[in-house]
Formats: C-alpha cells, structure tokens, sequence
C-alpha cells in the first residue's frame, strides 16, 4: 500500500496538483484520487512514473510507495 500523506505532500511541495499527477500517469483525475486514497491499486509502472514526476530518488522509493516495513 502506497503513503497516501507522503505522496500528497510531495505533490504539495513541488506545486502540482492531482490532476497534474493524473496526466503524468495517464490517467483520470478521478482514478489517481482513488489510487492515492486505496482504494484502486497502484501498478509498479504507475509507481514508477508518479516516483519520477514527484523527483523521488531511489534511496526514498520505499517510503513512498510501502505504508510497512518490509522484512
């Protein structure tokens, strides 16, 4: 499960909107709503593209896009 918190605030920071994010990925503004709020899946190429729009770098990808910590 994506850090919805993590994701909006960076979308904040960098001044782009969920519609902005929605046109990277390719997407209705209304479905990126539902992937960040849960409740639609986020595929490991929509992840990708959000993570290079948002200028995430890889050290960072984890918090990001993994609510847990994974063992």
């Amino acid at each position: 499960m994506i850090n919805s918190n993590k994701i909006k605030g960076r979308l904040r920071e960098l001044n782009l909107t969920q519609k902005d994010a929605a046109e990277a990925l390719g997407i209705a503004q209304s479905t990126m709503a539902q992937k960040l709020n849960g409740t639609r899946p986020m595929t490991i190429y929509e992840a990708e593209a959000l993570a290079e729009l948002l200028e995430i770098e890889d050290m960072q990808y984890g918090v990001y896009f993994f609510n847990r910590k994974i063992a």
